[in-house]
């Protein structure tokens, strides 16, 4: 949304004062990280180390997959990474999407880093509030590291070199898509499950907050989904970051019930404006964290949707997004539109991902209001499915919500997951 040419970085940074400084540079992770990505990347890098110039800060290098990583050191990108400074992350998602325990600043401390990632909200790399994350393509990311300054313009000013001369970087050059002599596969990580797995236990110690043994999803009853209450109207972006925060909720990530405490904790409240909480109809306490008020509705043996708008659930392919609702009773979605992988990941999980044939029936639904998903025992690949909103002063309003479910994908809902169909 506040894209710039870097001829205008500098102005910005002025204007809107932006710290100066670039604290880390990063590259890789899922995105700008393929062959080509880090060939370019490495092309700058190697201008810089024929001259002896190293990064003035750190550079954090994420190869897209092992087969990446090792095909790069096998052709010397690499080792032109590391020559001016880079350390090499293993590959994963890693300080992307915040499994990053940053010890060179601390919370509340303002810094820019500029990284090749995909997002850049805030506290999403490193937790802190006060991190200004830039993003731009893995060359840019490395010539703006070896200034060490985002008033830095690499189209025309200078690089010193340690004897005192300077250099102009030259553009990088087009890099092949694929290596020449092919990928090399790596190390495969991969453990062959013992020959006889009847002996083999799955021991979880009972306090732990980090893992739990997954239960399988109850069944749906073949009954309609009768006036459920509206959990969240979730008002414009809804990201899967928005649905389940990443950063320090990961360490919780193989435990479903803790980490489904942050459930809808950065969605903006339709009603309020306001993130993470909403309105108990069955308590009437207001202002109350979504995922309590979920949890409350769940002891009480009440199923509740919710309401997104456009592009619902974009961004990363995070399946505690869809985990969570599922886990703490959720029913259905119904939203102006998905995000594909999103959509995706609520049918597997057993949760009717529901599109309002009528975009403007997103705003009929208030907050009192009650839902009705009816005829599910008819639930049909291409027919619409027929909603009623009940009103608090008893009037009601009939819709219709498209889906797109196969046949396969009506199976995962009826037996409470995709999971539930497999192991069958």
């Amino acid at each position: 949304d506040l894209a710039r040419p870097v001829s205008e970085v500098a102005e910005a940074v002025r204007k809107n004062g932006y710290p100066e400084r670039i604290s880390v540079a990063l590259i890789g992770s899922c995105t700008n990280s393929s062959y080509e990505d880090l060939t370019r990347a490495a092309g700058i890098a190697e201008q810089a180390r024929k001259r002896g110039v190293k990064m003035p800060v750190p550079l954090l290098v994420t190869p897209g997959s092992e087969q990446i990583r090792a095909t790069i050191v096998r052709d010397g990108q690499m080792a032109a990474l590391e020559a001016v400074g880079g350390k090499v992350l293993a590959n994963a998602c890693g300080p992307c999407i915040g499994q990053w325990k940053r010890e060179d600043r601390t919370a509340g401390e303002n810094n820019s880093i500029l990284s090749s990632f995909n997002r850049n909200f805030p506290r999403r790399n490193d937790g802190n509030p006060s991190t200004f994350s830039f993003l731009a393509s893995p060359e840019i990311v490395i010539a703006y590291g070896l200034a060490g300054s985002l008033l830095f313009n690499p189209l025309k000013d200078p690089i010193s070199t340690p004897a005192g001369e300077k250099f102009l970087l030259e553009p990088p050059r087009p890099a092949p898509e694929l290596p020449g002599n092919g990928f090399l596969r790596g190390d495969p990580g991969y453990l062959p499950p013992p020959p006889s797995r009847s002996s083999i236990k799955i021991q979880v110690r009972p306090d732990s907050d980090r893992l739990q043994l997954l239960e399988p999803f109850s069944a749906w009853d073949g009954k309609d989904f009768l006036e459920l209450p509206v959990l969240i109207k979730a008002k414009g972006k809804c990201t899967t970051d928005h649905i389940s925060p990443a950063g320090p909720w990961l360490r919780y990530r193989g435990h479903l019930d803790r980490i489904s405490d942050n459930m809808f904790t950065g969605a903006v409240n339709a009603f309020t404006g306001t993130a993470g909480k909403g309105w108990n109809r069955e308590s009437g306490k207001k202002d109350r964290p979504f995922a309590e008020i979920a949890r409350d509705y769940r002891k009480r043996g009440i199923r509740w949707v919710a309401v997104g708008d456009e592009n619902y659930g974009e961004g990363s392919s995070r399946e505690h997004a869809a985990m969570s609702p599922r886990f703490l009773g959720a029913a259905a979605v119904l939203v102006r539109s998905f995000a594909r992988i999103h959509e995706s990941n609520l049918k597997k999980q057993g949760v009717l991902p529901l599109i309002f044939a009528d975009p403007s029936d997103y705003d009929r639904i208030r907050e009192p209001d009650r839902i009705s998903l009816l005829g599910l025992n008819q639930l049909t690949p291409g027919k619409p499915v027929s909603g009623r909103i009940d009103h608090e002063d008893g009037s009601v309003d009939e819709i219709q919500l498209r889906h797109s479910l196969n046949q396969e994908q009506i199976k995962w809902f009826r037996a409470g997951s995709a999971l539930n169909v497999l192991k069958r």
